[in-house]
């Protein structure tokens, strides 16, 4: 039996989705292998939501929005690639082809369009293959989308514009690459500090141990138990061999 993909289609209200349905009406052939959601506006697609598709069985996500300049909420689609940037490094430190997310501009009058996307799409995730259970359930992965719902990185996602075109306050403005470099370093630490935190929350692990299953240096993992330990987070426990555990609750 051949593997058909599946596909979790998160479409703007105004374009997109109006594309889709013109692409019905029209008669347009493409594969049965997306999962339709509405949103008012491709900007209310964060990064949460695309890792939170993969954790639950997508092999692949299609967002798609208004051409831009023409978003009904005039630049809403702009501050989308910046999210969908971020969902795409969270993606890659998680170890799932960033190629498995993909972000379109079809308007209301491009049935014929989205009917080429998903075609297209659905032919790319097949070379692909499936994304494995392995992976699904994997803990890089359950760490990306822990990272994907704190502050520091949903605001990342939200900045990029600013901080790439428009400047901050003091009227300074990033180059792409400089802006990648910094979040690159944050998106890395995050997500090395939730995968540390996922496995003390399971059981007491050695600091070895960590190491082994987070691929991290054990100079690294010792690091972060320091910070762990300094806010309260963690304690040691002394054994045959010396644990880390998260303290017990009251």
């Amino acid at each position: 039996m051949s593997f058909e993909p599946k596909i979790v289609a998160m479409l703007c209200n105004w374009c997109s989705y109006a594309g889709a349905d013109l692409a019905g009406v029209s008669r347009f052939q493409y594969p049965p292998t997306t999962r339709v959601i509405r949103v008012m506006c491709s900007t209310r697609v964060e990064p949460s939501f695309v890792l939170k598709s993969f954790l639950n069985g997508a092999d692949g996500v299609l967002v798609g929005g208004c051409h831009l300049g023409d978003c009904h909420y005039v630049t809403g689609n702009y501050y989308t690639i910046g999210k969908m940037n971020m969902a795409r490094k969270l993606l890659k430190y998680a170890g799932i082809d960033e190629k498995r997310l993909r972000l379109e501009w079809v308007s209301a009058s491009e049935g014929e369009k989205f009917a080429s996307v998903v075609t297209d799409f659905t032919g790319e995730l097949k070379e692909l293959g499936p994304l494995g259970e392995e992976t699904k359930n994997s803990l890089a992965l359950r760490a990306a989308f822990n990272v994907s719902l704190k502050p520091r990185i949903r605001i990342l996602a939200t900045k990029e514009r600013m901080l790439t075109v428009e400047g901050n306050k003091y009227g300074e403005i990033y180059t792409p690459y400089e802006f990648d470099r910094i979040s690159d370093g944050i998106v890395w630490d995050e997500i090395n500090e939730e995968k540390i935190r996922l496995l003390l929350q399971q059981n007491a692990c050695t600091l070895l141990e960590i190491a082994e299953k987070t691929g991290l240096k054990k100079e690294t993992v010792f690091l972060y138990l320091m910070d762990f330990i300094k806010r309260g987070e963690a304690s040691f426990r002394a054994v045959s061999y010396t644990h880390l555990t998260l303290p017990t609750k009251a």
